[in-house]
């Protein structure tokens, strides 16, 4: 699967331009298409439903915070 990279901004709206956290956040977003897929892949192995293993997978995202 070929990750396509939305253009970063800032809260303000204004383009992230620093290319050490462009790279940062795409190793990040990298590490974690791949963690999910091994999760997904693993989930069904085991006979779960991808339907529901894909929707808590989502329930987990929205349910981020921002600690900051």
């Amino acid at each position: 699967m070929t990750i396509r990279y939305p253009i970063w901004k800032n809260v303000a709206g204004e383009k992230i331009s620093c290319t050490e956290k462009i790279k940062v956040m795409q190793q990040n977003i990298e590490e974690l298409q791949q963690m999910a897929q091994d999760l997904f892949e693993d989930g069904i192995l085991m006979d779960i439903d991808p339907k529901q293993l894909k929707q808590y997978l989502q329930d987990l995202i929205q349910n981020l915070h921002n600690p900051y």
